[in-house]
């Protein structure tokens, strides 16, 4: 597994309010990072959603305060919470988890990557919306 990048962005408020909401991810949930559809199985901390006609496998981690989305082939993103002086720290990782083949993941992670900094402070921007604070990206 090789990590590919990595965004760090504030949410001004408490981690484990931050996590509450970001951990919420089933469908429907409050999250950001909640998919529409339906999830496999219904309850539980570890899903699949069909998300873009992609199935996502989801893991929840709430002592970790992560969570983790893994595509069917090179792609593992894992945002996490963090304590921070201004409230929380927010990061965003995303990791090849290919075997192999990493001329090709270069040649299809462009996009995802190029587009990795929008969707990051889209996330930032619910979060803070959900908890009535500031949120920002970093750097």
């Amino acid at each position: 597994m090789t990590e590919l990048l990595e965004l760090r962005g504030v949410v001004e408020a408490a981690p484990d309010e931050v996590a509450g909401v970001l951990l919420d991810a089933r469908p429907g949930g409050r999250s950001p990072l909640a998919a529409t559809g339906s999830a496999v199985p219904s309850r539980g901390d570890e899903f699949t959603v069909v998300l873009e006609g992609s199935t996502m496998r989801v893991t929840l981690d709430r002592a970790a305060r992560s969570v983790t989305q893994q595509g069917e082939w090179w792609y593992r993103g894992v945002t996490s919470v963090e304590p921070d002086e201004r409230g929380s720290l927010v990061l965003y990782r995303i990791f090849n988890v290919a075997p192999g083949h990493r001329w090709a993941v270069r040649f299809v992670s462009r996009g995802p990557l190029a587009a990795a900094p929008t969707a990051f402070a889209k996330l930032l921007g619910g979060l803070g919306e959900q908890l009535d604070c500031a949120a920002y990206p970093l750097g």
